[in-house]
């Protein structure tokens, strides 16, 4: 009986396999891409660009802290974002105590050698600082609200306010032009006319005011649009040309904030509203092993570029000048969806998904383009188990060495941009994606991304000799490899990015 069954088994396995390779062959699964470099569709206005988060490991005292700032300048991206985040209070708040009979206590020690670091790694660059964290404090709350003595602590539970102790908000926004003036006007004045010099004149492209405020003291558009104004109006008395980031929502799928904020109604007069921002992670289900989140990551992905095209309709109607940045892409795993575990790594995480990461961003970015947002960045620079979002790092925690994560957006940084000329590009084959553009310099060149787990034959018309760079399944934690290619015809590995040069 047994052997009958594996008998039958084998059979229809056979069959099965023999009926799947017609199929794949019938429906031409060699990918050919088709480009008519005589039609623009658009110039390119899209960064690559990344955030990074204030950590421990940026600290004076970490080991890996000189690789962290060697890779940044490395990039050399535009429109890199500084986010000093909540959970670590004293890299994130620069005045933790309230001014109380005539004594301040403002304290920069902690957070200015991260910060000052990560302007002086991106110098020449436009960047977004967002030093986004209220001094709980400065919110109604049943008792007064602890922080860590230690610096490389965590403490989730440091955000707990809902509601300002002062609803005129002038608090919070001479809170947020003092920390402006320290950066780029060697200092300020306290709340007692006290100066306190940096001798910083740092230059600061946009200001990014708050993060994801929907859950962060869970504002309404009503309260954060106020706050908005009030911190701008503040900042504008301090440098009338500064530029704002605004909303820096963590969900994109509340379009109520965006009709609310983008209507300049909302706003007191001369506000401006530079710039909007924010996130996306895609995220995989527990019980879906990595075969399986390749096609949950990259349907996410999908969701989110029409929601892309919602909002910014939503843009255009009611602010057409504000720009957009996504300035926060990525994959949070499984392990990292386990808040109350701490961030655990139940296993260490593959190569295979830094890859699959890297060819998610990269599609991303290249439907991005096509949008016209104005920058996308990958998140993040640096992170690490306990208390961290470890699968969204670029860079390995313990040795400051590049993943594939970090090699794929150089390439992009490398080779593609603003200013290029998009030219009509067609793929058959779904699971491949191209881009051909031709640089400000002439140049003519192609992004090609792999969506899935394996390679591809992608027939390229004019490419025999040609020069291809790509990270893939080979290159794991390597700078992009680099071939002359032979032929039209050419294999693409598994979650490759790739960038095609042409000949002249």
């Amino acid at each position: 009986m047994k052997a009958r069954h594996l008998t039958r088994f084998l059979v229809t396995f056979v069959l099965h396999t023999l009926w799947l390779s017609r199929a794949l062959v019938a429906r031409g699964w060699e990918a050919k891409v088709t480009i008519d470099w005589g039609k623009v569709v658009q110039v390119s206005r899209t960064a690559p660009t990344y955030q990074i988060v204030a950590t421990k490991l940026q600290r004076p005292n970490s080991p890996i802290r000189r690789q962290i700032y060697e890779a940044m300048r490395d990039l050399g991206a535009e429109y890199v974002r500084f986010q000093a985040w909540f959970p670590w209070p004293k890299l994130a708040v620069a005045e933790l105590k309230p001014p109380q009979d005539g004594t301040t206590y403002w304290d920069f020690s902690d957070m200015d050698p991260i910060v000052v670091d990560f302007l002086e790694a991106t110098k020449g660059h436009k960047i977004i600082l967002n030093l986004a964290t209220i001094p709980e404090w400065m919110f109604k709350t049943p008792n007064p609200v602890p922080y860590p003595a230690d610096p490389d602590e965590m403490d989730y539970g440091y955000e707990q306010g809902t509601e300002l102790r002062d609803p005129s908000m002038k608090e919070v926004a001479d809170y947020f032009a003092r920390l402006f003036s320290w950066y780029t006007q060697a200092g300020f004045k306290d709340e007692y006319g006290q100066w306190h010099g940096s001798n910083h004149h740092f230059k600061i492209d946009y200001w990014e005011i708050l993060n994801e405020v929907e859950s962060e003291h869970r504002m309404t558009p009503e309260t954060y649009t106020a706050l908005y104004d009030a911190v701008v109006e503040a900042i504008r008395h301090v440098d009338p040309n500064m530029k704002f980031v605004g909303m820096a929502l963590g969900g994109e799928d509340n379009p109520r904030f965006f009709e609310y904020f983008l209507n300049h109604q909302n706003h007191k007069p001369g506000i401006p509203i530079d710039m909007i921002s924010y996130h996306f992670y895609a995220q995989p289900k527990s019980d879906e092993d990595p075969y399986v989140q390749q096609f949950t990551i990259f349907s996410q992905a999908d969701g989110f570029l029409s929601l892309v095209k919602y909002i910014d309709l939503i843009r255009q109607r009611l602010s057409p000048q504000t720009q957009t940045t996504i300035d926060e892409l990525g994959i949070i795993s499984v392990d990292d969806q386990r808040q109350n575990e701490k961030f655990h790594i139940s296993k260490p995480i593959p190569d295979s998904y830094w890859k699959l990461s890297a060819a998610m961003y990269a599609h991303a970015f290249n439907e991005l383009s096509h949008l016209g947002i104005g920058a996308v960045g990958m998140s993040s620079g640096i992170a690490y188990p306990n208390n961290n979002f470890p699968s969204v790092t670029m860079l390995d925690w313990t040795t400051g060495q590049p993943n594939a994560r970090y090699w794929a957006l150089k390439l992009l940084i490398d080779s593609v941009g603003p200013g290029d000329k998009q030219v009509e590009t067609r793929v058959d084959l779904p699971f491949i994606e191209a881009q051909a553009y031709i640089t400000p310099a002439g140049q003519r060149k192609m992004l090609l991304l792999n969506k899935r787990d394996q390679p591809f034959e992608v027939a390229i018309p004019n490419s025999a000799g040609a020069t291809e760079r790509y990270v893939d399944q080979d290159t794991n934690f390597h700078p992009a490899a680099s071939r002359t290619l032979n032929g039209n015809k050419q294999i693409l590995g598994g979650f490759a990015v790739s960038i095609i040069t042409f000949p002249q």
